[in-house]
This record gives C-alpha cells, sequence and structure tokens, in this order.
C-alpha cells in the first residue's frame, strides 16, 4: 500500500511555513525508548523518508539530551538541508537525573544558539518551547523567541503542551505557527479545548504519539519487548492492571483494520490524518518498513461512521496517559507579565 503513496504538503499554521502532511519524529532514534540506535541505520532512515516526501523532522535538545540533534545535523549534510522543515525544541534541562523547564530569556538564547551549533545550521525553522516554565510569564519567552525570529535564527515559534490561556496570550506577543500535542485514538483530552483554540487563531497542530507510543503497532505484545531506560513501562496505560483492559480495545481496533485491508497502526494514523489539514502527525520510527507503513496510513479512506465506530471504541481506554499531570497542558499557565522583575 505504502509504496506508491504519494505524501502531500500541508500548511502548518498561518505564517507561511509548508510542510510534509506527515512528519518524522526522531525521539526514539536517541532516548527514552531504550538504547540509542545505531547512528549508520538511522542516517539511512531518515534519507530514506525524506526520498518518500516526508520533510517535516522533529526533534529537542533534550533527547539524549543533545545526541539526537547531532544525529539530525549529520544526517543533514550533503544540500540535504534544503529539503526539509528542521523542528527542534528547547524548555526542559535534564540535570543530575531530574528534569527542570526553564523559559527566562537567557535559557531561551543560550539554547537556540547550542541547538543551532549541534544541527551545523543557520536557522531552525519551527522552534518549540517543549514544555512551559510557570515560574516564568509565557510573554518574556516568547518576547526573547520573537528577538530570535527578528534576527533570523528561527523562522517560526511553536508551543508543546501549553494550555488555551497560554496559548492566545503567547500569541497576541508573536503568532504562533504550531502547537504540539499528543493526540490519537487513545488519547483525546486536547479536543475539548486546545483544538478549537488552535483552530480559532489559526494555529498548525502537530500530533505526537499518535500510534500511542506504539501501542496501534505491536498491540499489547508491545511491554515484552521494552528495555531498561524505556520511559513507557512507567505509564498507566501499560501497566498491568490496564493493559488487559486495553487488550481489548486493540483487538477491536484490528478487526476494523482487516476489515479496511489495512494494519491497526496506519488506521489509527489514518484516524489522525482525518482530522483535518491542519493536523500534522509526527509517528516515530527506527525501521524503514515502519516508516513506509506509516506513509501508507495515507491512503486509507475513513467515513464519518469509520470515525463514530473507532472513537466509541477507544472512549473505553484505561489509564492516564502519563504518570503525572506535570508537564502537561492542563498544568501549564504562567503567571501576569506584571508579576515578572528582570534580572
Amino acid at each position: 500500500m505504502a509504496a506508491s503513496v504519494k505524501v502531500p504538503r500541508i500548511k502548518l499554521g498561518s505564517q507561511g511555513l509548508v510542510v510534509s502532511a506527515q512528519g518524522l519524529g526522531c525521539m526514539g532514534m536517541s532516548a527514552f525508548y531504550g538504547a540509542p540506535k545505531p547512528e549508520p541505520d538511522m542516517i539511512k532512515l531518515i534519507h530514506h523518508a525524506i526520498s518518500r516526501g516526508i520533510t517535516h523532522l522533529d526533534t529537542s535538545d533534550l533527547y539524549g539530551p543533545h545526541t539526537n540533534e547531532i544525529l539530525i545535523g549529520k544526517a543533514l549534510k550533503e544540500g540535504i538541508r534544503a529539503k526539509v522543515e528542521l523542528a527542534t525544541k528547547f524548555a526542559v534541562n535534564l540535570q543530575d537525573g531530574k528534569f527542570d523547564v526553564r523559559g527566562d530569556p537567557a535559557y531561551v538564547r543560550a539554547s537556540c544558539e547550542a541547538s543551532l551549533k549541534r544541527l551545523d545550521v543557520d536557522c531552525i525553522d519551527l522552534y518549540y518551547q517543549h514544555r512551559i516554565d510557570t515560574r516564568v510569564p509565557i510573554e518574556v519567552t516568547i518576547g526573547e523567541l520573537k528577538k530570535l525570529v527578528e534576527e533570523g535564527k528561527i523562522k517560526y515559534i511553536g508551543l508543546s503542551e501549553a494550555s488555551a490561556s497560554t496559548i492566545r496570550r503567547a500569541h497576541a506577543v508573536h503568532p504562533i505557527t504550531a502547537v504540539q500535542l499528543e493526540w490519537s485514538l487513545w488519547t483525546r483530552d486536547v479536543e475539548e479545548e486546545i483544538i478549537p483554540t488552535c483552530r480559532e487563531l489559526g494555529i498548525g497542530i502537530v500530533a505526537y504519539s499518535p500510534l500511542g507510543s506504539g501501542f496501534f503497532s505491536s498491540g499489547p505484545k508491545l511491554v515484552e519487548d521494552f528495555t531498561e531506560g524505556d520511559v513507557r513501562k512507567y505509564m498507566p496505560r501499560f501497566q498491568a492492571e490496564n493493559l488487559e483492559h486495553n487488550k481489548n480495545l486493540y483487538e477491536q481496533v484490528n478487526a476494523i483494520a482487516s476489515r479496511k485491508g489495512c494494519t491497526p497502526s496506519q488506521l489509527a494514523l489514518a484516524w489522525v490524518h482525518h482530522q483535518g489539514k491542519d493536523v500534522c502527525p509526527i509517528p516515530g520510527t527506527t525501521k524503514i518498513e515502519n516508516l513506509d507503513q506509516n506513509i501508507g496510513a495515507l491512503s486509507v479512506k475513513l467515513s464519518a461512521e469509520d470515525m463514530a465506530e473507532l472513537e466509541s471504541i477507544a472512549s473505553a481506554i484505561k489509564g492516564e496517559r502519563c504518570a503525572s499531570e506535570a508537564g502537561t497542558w492542563k498544568t501549564a499557565d504562567t503567571p501576569p507579565l506584571s508579576t515578572w522583575k528582570c534580572t
């Protein structure tokens, strides 16, 4: 199914950014899903993705930390840089095994300069605040990002896991091009307030973990492959008390996929693609065959009845999407600008 599929291009946001309708999440190549994968294999995968029309590459200074950006930089040599829309992120600082979120101007600038160096590029296409620093008014953080746009170091500004009020306040300082959020068949809490806010303001939507952190690719047997360093071992939905229940969900999705002549992962990814032309899912993979399969999701057509049936099944999911709400949009409001004291 995937071999003949042409990856369309879509407008992301209202400021002029155009990307492949499906992106490539690069995190798992270097971090959080077990040991880093062999660098030559990952560079080959990235080049294959670009040759197939997947040109929106997503990374972060957190992944590694830092090593994923270095990997992407190596992959973009030899004239390849001009073919891609490069997205990276800042804000989550890993020190001594603990995460600290920072959005103060000095950190914003230092992070950008460091990412430019690791990626070995002159400009970042889309630069996200990875998580919201609830100690710093969002106007202050966006103000510094606006300066980086004016200096030509970044082209477009994005937010990740931001609340609706934070998105509105940020957009009033400088147009936000994209909001990255978790959106999939089994993670739909963004639909009530965050998605409508983005659409009202003309902000593009980038859906991470569109395959449920691999659940819709492999089903419940996925947990058998978790190795040391795989954060999914701690996600409530993969815990024994929830996994048996969620297994039934996968089996029902699998049955629909068989009926549609596609795989469960293609069906789940197609569901995200059908949410609108302002949505770009960024499934991650470390295997060329899985990437080709993901591209095949673009040719899966779903009727309104198909969508309703899938949503009815997914509504029965058990378990929260992460172990703590800290670092999600639900806890991402910042103090008023009037409280900020420059240091």
